[in-house]
């Protein structure tokens, strides 16, 4: 993967990762295919932090139906990103 922004597509901001944003780690959904290596340096490079840990999840996609008809969501993979003391990222910062 040579671009920064094709390793990590969004920041995952729900209730649970607030509450891990207090101990210094970020969550992203990150593409399918990306390493923990190629992550490290895509965060490191985008909000210039130092990164001391990252944990990778494959999320499988829920089956779901509507009547007769069923769909199933997307898998995804998410990537947990451990700063060093002292580092912040801010994604809100025009609120």
């Amino acid at each position: 993967m040579a671009n920064a922004r094709d390793v990590l597509l969004r920041p995952m901001v729900t209730e649970k990762t607030t509450s891990l944003m207090q101990d210094n780690k970020y969550t992203f959904v990150v593409a399918p295919s990306a390493n923990k290596i190629e992550i490290r340096r895509a965060v490191e490079e985008l909000f210039k932090v130092k990164v001391l840990a990252v944990n990778t999840i494959r999320v499988l996609g829920k089956t779901k139906r509507m009547g007769r008809t069923q769909g199933k969501r997307s898998d995804y993979k998410k990537a947990i990103v451990k700063l060093a003391p002292g580092e912040r990222i801010e994604f809100f910062e025009g609120v």
